[in-house]
């Protein structure tokens, strides 16, 4: 990152005269950016007075710069972009996706013990679901795979609390409509039935609160157990319920592709905090 006469408003939050260029970015999300925090860790340390541009102290996190020619430091040091961090945790049930609980309830930080560097969850997991999750410092990869205009598909194996008909099933399959708005088609696929529950396997491209839970209500059931099996191409292989890994580069390209981590072994690395 080089010094140079700044083209960002020195004085306030309010936007440049040009944003033409798309490079112009608010401070805080610029520091999410290189991932060394959240975007509320950002506004903190901003707000506390200890980041200066160009070597002035700007307190306003919507304060417009150009991170490629604008020079930002913490503390006085340069801010430099963090390592990229890609983690495969299977979540498992009882556990939610923030950071802090202000009611004490366990959080997949608690499994994440050894990992230095700051990382956000790539779409939560509610409470009661088990699976998948995919944590990183890098946003630009979380927002492609979260994001819907990417159509990234999420599989789910989903045990219902009655018999989920035919009929039921070709609903889910065409979308359902919602509070928020109808769902986009989902792949359904009957598993098996047992004398008085159907288990599914559902695969969607859309990440909407409870979303699943919602559909299965949406139909005439509830779910009893959810499980989010893979995202995209990445599955949760042999990997045991409350380890987690790192993402091997042929991954990381395979959800994102022409996105690489630099160097890597590409071996698979398991971890436990359990």
């Amino acid at each position: 990152m080089t010094t140079l006469t700044s083209r960002s408003n020195l004085g306030g939050a309010s936007a440049p005269r040009s944003k033409s260029s798309g490079k112009l970015k608010t401070l805080d999300r610029v520091i999410s950016r290189l991932g060394i925090g959240s975007r509320t860790e950002a506004r903190s340390w901003i707000g506390a007075g200890r980041v200066r541009v160009n070597g002035r102290v700007i307190q306003t996190p919507d304060h417009w710069l150009d991170p490629e020619r604008d020079s930002v430091s913490l503390d006085g040091r340069p801010l430099r972009a963090a390592r990229k961090v890609y983690l495969l945790l299977y979540k498992p049930k009882g556990y939610i996706t923030t950071y802090r609980d202000p009611e004490g309830r366990p959080t997949v930080y608690d499994l994440l013990a050894g990992v230095e560097q700051w990382v956000f969850p790539a779409g939560r997991l509610d409470q009661d679901t088990s699976g998948l999750l995919i944590l990183t410092n890098d946003t630009e990869f979380a927002d492609r795979i979260t994001s819907p205009d990417f159509k990234v598909p999420k599989t789910y194996l989903v045990k219902t609390a009655s018999i989920v008909d035919d009929a039921a099933v070709e609903r889910l399959r065409a979308g359902v409509e919602l509070e928020d708005g109808p769902t986009r088609p989902a792949v359904v696929r009957r598993v098996r039935d047992s004398e008085s529950k159907s288990f599914l396997e559902m695969i969607i491209t859309e990440g909407r609160n409870r979303q699943v839970r919602r559909m299965i209500e949406a139909v005439g059931s509830r779910v009893l157990k959810l499980v989010r099996t893979s995202i995209g191409p990445l599955e949760i292989g042999d990997l045991p319920i409350g380890h987690f890994r790192e993402l091997t580069a042929a991954e990381i390209v395979a959800l994102w592709p022409g996105r690489s981590r630099g160097k890597s072994s590409g071996k698979r690395k398991h971890l436990s905090c359990v």
